[in-house]
């Protein structure tokens, strides 16, 4: 059992001198700590308390985790880097945060390489790995916050790329029964910023790595109008996958608010998806509405674009607002909660619905 001192944390020592499987070698203790303030932890900033809180850097620690009867009585919920997720409320359960680390190339064939990258590597630090070692397929994802075990969970996804291009298989662990589960790119489900495990499987894995497959001989992804115009502005005469990254940050630093800087946990909603039927009907009566053709047959629409329309690009409400350059962001200004975020997500939610008869999603999770 986890014993509790007079500093109100929860100590239980693990000593493990073996190398696991990254190639590392861990001496440490598990510290579970209670009534933590999750502020540091989510990049929208909200100061929402856990009951239970405890980060893993080992597969062990997790493994001796599960056979505590603190674990046991207290819901889990695996955090990783925080950056996609709206906490409306205090999480009266265990707050799992994912630090396990590691990069290793695992495959190599003479022009694919298969990159092993453990869950809580944050994203852009494995991007940037790979970029270095001029290994394509993630450099149009450069600059995504977030951990790289939860980039399945949501196929993150930028300028024409999302995850399942180079996806090639996930490690897990069930958070009940302590089940090792290996997915395939089949098994995850992938779609439109959706897995199995923003559904099925949510709150239910802990993702201990992801594997990706890559090319040594990239195929250069530059469809998207935003990448060739910055492209030209850099002045780029011989392309590679260091430049297109360098163009992918350089637009979203210039778009996209720094979460270090306010609150916000980048796109808030997604891009609905409509029948050509109705795409032609709000054609006709917004001729300047902004649409991509899909190979179904259906138009998926630019929710920024429908946003800003309703006039509410830049819209502030107390310390929640629309972010004045983007306005698929939704942005933290200081000291909002939770709720009030989640409130002014519901008035864009209506406005649109209310102007153009189409329905947004929030792409953020909600708990």
């Amino acid at each position: 059992m986890l014993e509790k001192n007079t500093n109100n944390l929860l100590l239980k020592n693990i000593q493990n001198n073996k190398a696991s499987q990254w190639g590392f070698i861990y001496f440490q203790a598990m510290i579970i700590s209670s009534n933590i303030s999750l502020k540091p932890y989510n990049t929208f900033g909200i100061d929402a308390f856990a009951k239970f809180f405890t980060t893993i850097r080992s597969i062990e620690n997790f493994q001796e985790l599960l056979q505590d009867d603190l674990y046991k009585n207290n819901e889990p919920l695996i955090l990783g880097g925080g950056s996609n997720m709206l906490l409306t409320k205090n999480v009266n359960g265990l707050v799992i945060k994912n630090e396990l680390k590691g990069i290793e190339i695992v495959k190599e064939t003479g022009n694919d390489i298969w990159v092993k990258c453990a869950g809580g590597e944050v994203w852009h630090e494995l991007v940037e790995w790979c970029i270095a070692k001029n290994f394509g397929g993630l450099e149009n994802l450069s600059l995504i916050p977030g951990c790289t075990g939860a980039s399945p969970m949501q196929n993150i996804g930028a300028y024409g790329v999302e995850i399942k291009d180079t996806f090639y298989e996930l490690e897990a662990i069930h958070v009940v029964t302590g089940e090792k589960v290996t997915f395939s790119k089949r098994d995850c489900e992938f779609g439109y910023r959706e897995s199995v495990f923003k559904h099925r499987y949510k709150n239910q894995f802990l993702i201990t790595s992801v594997t990706f497959q890559l090319s040594k001989s990239p195929v250069f992804h530059i469809e998207y109008g935003a990448i060739k115009q910055e492209l030209e502005t850099m002045n780029i005469k011989e392309l590679s996958i260091q430049e297109i990254s360098q163009a992918v940050i350089r637009i979203r630093s210039s778009k996209l608010p720094d979460p270090k800087k306010i609150g916000n946990a980048g796109s808030f909603f997604k891009n609905p998806e409509i029948p050509a039927t109705r795409f032609h009907e709000l054609k006709a009566e917004f001729p300047n509405l902004v649409a991509f053709p899909l190979e179904n047959g259906n138009y998926k629409l630019a929710a920024g674009w429908l946003i800003e329309q309703c006039g509410l690009k830049g819209y502030r409400k107390g310390d929640a607002g629309v972010h004045k350059l983007q306005a698929l962001v939704l942005v933290n200004y200081g000291q909002a909660s939770g709720q009030d975020v989640y409130d002014l997500s519901s008035h864009v939610l209506k406005t649109v619905k209310d102007k153009f008869g189409v329905e947004l999603e929030r792409e953020v999770n909600i708990l």
